[in-house]
C-alpha cells in the first residue's frame, strides 16, 4: 500500500484508526466532522484552478508561486499535519518540483486563520522512510490497535467502532 496524507495523519493521530483505514474499514462517510472539513475545502476551492491537485498518491489542497497549502479547519494536532505536508512536499521533490508547505488552520469562531510554514529538508526525508515503514508494519499486523480513549475520540468518525 502506498502512502497517503491521510494514512500519515492517522498514524500521528490514532495508531488504531490508521490501521483501520489501511485495511479498508473506511466509516468517514457516516461523520457529520469529515463533511465539515469537506465543506470547507469545497469552499476555499470555488472559483480557484490551483485547488485540490492529485498526484501520485496525494491530493494537495492548493499549490502557489512559492507554497503547497494544506487547508485544515482545526490546529488540533499540528504534528499530524506537519508530516502531511512534509510526505506532499516530498512527492512533488519527486516531479522536479521545490516548494515550501503553508498550513492555513481555519478556526471556528475566529477572524483571522494560523498559519504553520513547513520545509522538507534531508533529515524530513530520512524521517518519512521510517515513518513510511512504520506505517506498512502496523497496516500489516493481523490485529488493529487497542483503543485509547483521548478527548477527541467522540469527534472521530471511528468512535462508534471503538466504544460501541
Amino acid at each position: 500500500m502506498r502512502l497517503t496524507g491521510t494514512l500519515i495523519n492517522y498514524y500521528f493521530h490514532c495508531k488504531r484508526q490508521c490501521w483501520l483505514l489501511g485495511n479498508r474499514i473506511n466509516l468517514e462517510d457516516n461523520s457529520e466532522e469529515v463533511r465539515i472539513g469537506r465543506v470547507l475545502h469545497e469552499i476555499k476551492a470555488e472559483g480557484n484552478r490551483q485547488a485540490e491537485i492529485t498526484i501520485d498518491n496525494v491530493k494537495i489542497d492548493k499549490i502557489t508561486g512559492e507554497y503547497l497549502v494544506e487547508i485544515k479547519k482545526s490546529d488540533a494536532d499540528i504534528e499530524a499535519v506537519k508530516w502531511q505536508v512534509l510526505l506532499y512536499l516530498k512527492v512533488l521533490k519527486s516531479k522536479g518540483i521545490d516548494k515550501k508547505g503553508k498550513i492555513q488552520f481555519l478556526e471556528k469562531n475566529k477572524k483571522d486563520t494560523k498559519t504553520e510554514i513547513i520545509e522538507l529538508d534531508e533529515e524530513n526525508e530520512k524521517k518519512l522512510q521510517e515513518i513510511d515503514l512504520d506505517i506498512k508494519t502496523l497496516i500489516n499486523s493481523p490485529k488493529a490497535p487497542g483503543a485509547d480513549l483521548k478527548k477527541g475520540c467522540k469527534k472521530c468518525a471511528y468512535y462508534e467502532y471503538c466504544y460501541i
